[in-house]
């Protein structure tokens, strides 16, 4: 790999796909963090919690996907952005109840912080709230 755009998209790709942190380690710096302002996130403090959540989130949302709209790199700042939209229907067990069959669209960004060739910290930026309606979580 031999730039952060590249690393960035390989771990992107890990997480979105539900691998897990055994897949997206290699990325990361092993204490990288992660923060959120969403609740649903709140309890969650580094990006191997992510991606374990990331992983845990396809039980419930088995087609779960994501649709990527942008990505880019700011050099200058070590940084790397990710824009999508998170696409799946709620059939599988996992979630606060029953499967409802109902449909989410959530857009989301990542902002993946570098410190040389390794994720140090990201920030996801997500309204939760909004796709737990969509999904009858609340």
């Amino acid at each position: 790999m031999s730039n952060i755009t590249e690393i960035a998209e390989l771990f992107f790709d890990a997480c979105e796909t539900g691998k897990g942190w055994d897949a997206c380690k290699e990325y990361c710096h092993p204490s990288a963090t992660f923060s959120s302002q969403a609740g649903a996130l709140a309890d969650i403090v580094n990006i191997e919690g992510y991606t374990e959540w990331m992983k845990w989130l396809l039980t419930p949302i088995p087609d779960g996907h994501y649709e990527l709209k942008s990505f880019s790199t700011d050099e200058k700042r070590n940084c790397v952005t990710a824009f999508a939209v998170f696409h799946g229907t709620q059939t599988g067990v996992g979630g606060p109840g029953e499967p409802t069959g109902k449909v989410i669209a959530a857009d989301y960004v990542y902002a993946m912080q570098f410190e040389g060739r390794l994720i140090s910290h990201m920030t996801k930026i997500w309204n939760d709230s909004i796709s737990l309606q969509q999904l009858g979580w609340v």
